[in-house]
């Protein structure tokens, strides 16, 4: 029997240790990374009581060295699993192993510790609190750096503009949740309800797609989750708060990344649903009044979608996004902690990867000054309507006065492929089967004598009517290969109110930002539909409360192009040598 229990506990802990290299294989970074120098002590359970009583647990990677130490302050708002686990002590031993002492702390309700899972709401006081324990600790030398992506990436936003946080690393992740979860006025319904049917429990778990689907094809919006597993009290309150109430500003804060008291070190995804207001944050941090905020703080933009790499029409997979969140904080904190010169792979202020042309490229600034903010015209015979209309994309003003028309049904929406959305459906999609529809309206530039770069920023102006008293417009942009297939890169939505019988409105739809080079050969194509569906709800178009609303109707849309009205999307265009 002895032999037996012997035998199964070296198997088991073989297994075990075959698991944590395959974790750190595929977590952690092997190029361009100094080598560890130090073994490393672990310290398991510690806890911290909060101020209202809830125990924080957390873990301490130290290493093996004499005297006080820098740390790196994570903060997990996940549930505890050994898959989690094994992650977490790869990267705490990464750090730790190259000098630094690594503070791994479950959130509330999650992880290891006490008290009730709310996504974001206690995370500021429960942070300054761990920052107050932090400094009574005897192995601790005043500098402290934070790391994290997305929820992990909150957890540092809150303590921004708090005293002795010398650098941060976030990532996926900005100081304007509402926004992200609102963005044009519409609902961001498949980020929402992915997350909040995972995190609802006291544990995380994947959503299967039947029972998301259940939650998105229905009425009213706000039983989604009901429909889907049942109701979840943070999933009504995000459909329900507006960007600006009072729910989104106790989350969110007032101009955290303009009060940041230390550099930020932004890591964003061109696929990612927080890229928007991301990339304004990082305009404010450019424009602190606190000099090494304004002239240290760095922004990477990857070939990323929410913590995963965007699968390009190629099959081509770029770095896992693990490895690449990782690799450049040694180098970030080394500089900001222990005073070493930047690495050459910041110097730069912005890095972003050019898709297409698939190469990463340093910027001293974003947006791009050199780009030309170029107006393509939506023009035709009135008939734009699927993939066999006569809309055409041109740099020209139009020179007649035509309309294209079709009926955005809210009963059979557009059904979204792809987009900035959390979740695996996220990222770059075929589009053709989409372009078939009546009602959605297609414009292509035929095929290009060259290449041509957007990069930066992109809006459409359009002049549109509808029968509705409120509605949605949605713009996107495509990328159409020489063999016809069209794989989407860039979109947006707005949602407003219309006057009864008005004269057309001109409206501006604001799409995701992207670095994307139009091939030779291929073709720029604007989709303009009235629904991309669940990547944003469905407006009912009656006017009424959206999210009890059951009897949507039909609205009939309308989109002008003439000299008077020149509906166009403007592209930010780099010049190429």
């Amino acid at each position: 029997m002895k032999a037996f229990r012997f035998t199964l506990l070296f198997v088991m802990t073989a297994v075990l240790c075959g698991c944590q290299a395959f974790v750190n294989y595929k977590f952690l970074p092997r190029e361009g990374v100094r080598p560890a120098e130090y073994a490393v002590s672990v310290d398991r359970d510690i806890s911290i009581i909060t101020s209202d009583g809830v125990e924080l647990l957390a873990s301490v990677y130290r290493p093996k060295v004499d005297g006080r130490t820098p740390t790196i302050l994570v903060r997990i708002p996940v549930s505890k699993t050994w898959k989690n686990d094994m992650a977490m002590e790869a990267v705490a031993s990464f750090w730790a192993g190259r000098g630094y002492t690594v503070v791994i702390q479950g959130t509330r309700g999650r992880y290891r510790s006490g008290g009730e899972f709310y996504p974001l709401r206690s995370e500021r006081q429960d942070g300054i609190e761990t920052l107050q324990w932090l400094a009574r600790q005897p192995w601790f030398d005043g500098r402290l750096g934070m790391w994290g992506g997305s929820a992990f990436g909150y957890t540092q936003w809150v303590l921004a503009d708090q005293p002795g946080v010398l650098a941060l690393n976030i990532q996926i992740a900005s100081t304007d949740f509402g926004t992200m979860f609102h963005p044009g006025g519409a609902f961001s319904l498949e980020s929402a309800l992915f997350w909040a049917v995972r995190s609802r429990g006291k544990e995380d778990e994947d959503p299967s797609f039947q029972a998301l689907e259940k939650g998105f094809n229905g009425f009213p919006l706000i039983e989604a989750d009901d429909r889907a597993v049942g109701d979840i009290p943070f999933f009504n309150d995000w459909a329900t708060a507006q960007p600006g109430s009072a729910y989104w500003t106790s989350i969110d804060g007032t101009d955290r990344a303009a009060n940041a008291r230390a550099p930020v070190l932004l890591m964003a995804g061109w696929s990612d649903p927080f890229l928007p207001t991301q990339l304004r944050d990082f305009m404010s941090l450019q424009h602190s009044s606190i000099g090494r905020v304004a002239q240290d703080s760095r922004l990477i933009i990857g070939p990323w979608t929410h913590a995963d790499p965007i699968i390009f029409p190629d099959g081509l997979a770029p770095e896992s996004y693990r490895a690449a969140s990782l690799a450049p904080s040694i180098p970030w904190f080394d500089h900001h902690l222990l005073g070493q010169p930047l690495a050459a792979t910041l110097n730069a202020p912005v890095r972003l990867y050019v898709m297409g042309e698939n190469v990463w490229r340093d910027e001293p600034a974003w947006p791009l000054a050199r780009a030309r903010h170029t107006a393509f015209y939506l023009q035709g015979d009135g008939k734009a309507n699927g993939l066999q209309g006569d809309g055409k994309l041109l740099p020209d003003l139009p020179v007649k006065a035509l309309k294209d028309s079709y009926r955005y049904d809210p009963a059979h929406p557009v059904p979204s492929r792809g987009g900035a959305m959390l979740g695996p459906r996220a990222g770059m999609v075929k589009q053709n089967d989409v372009e078939i529809r009546s009602d959605v309206l297609v414009y292509s530039t035929p095929p290009l004598v060259e290449e041509v770069e957007v990069t930066g920023p992109i809006s459409a102006i359009l002049f549109v009517q509808t029968s509705a008293s409120n509605t949605d417009f949605t713009v996107k942009l495509v990328d159409v290969h020489p063999d016809g297939a069209a794989y989407n890169i860039s979109d947006g939505i707005l949602r407003r109110s219309y006057a009864a019988n008005s004269d057309p409105s001109e409206i501006t739809v604001e799409l995701w930002p992207t670095s994307m080079l139009f091939k030779r050969g291929h073709q720029i194509r604007v989709e303009i539909s009235s629904s991309n569906f669940p990547r944003y709800d469905r407006n009912p178009n009656t006017g009424r409360d959206i999210l009890n609303e059951v009897s949507p109707v039909v609205a009939n849309q309308t989109l002008h192009h003439s000299p008077v009205m020149p509906s166009r999307i403007i592209l930010p265009v780099i010049p190429r040598k």
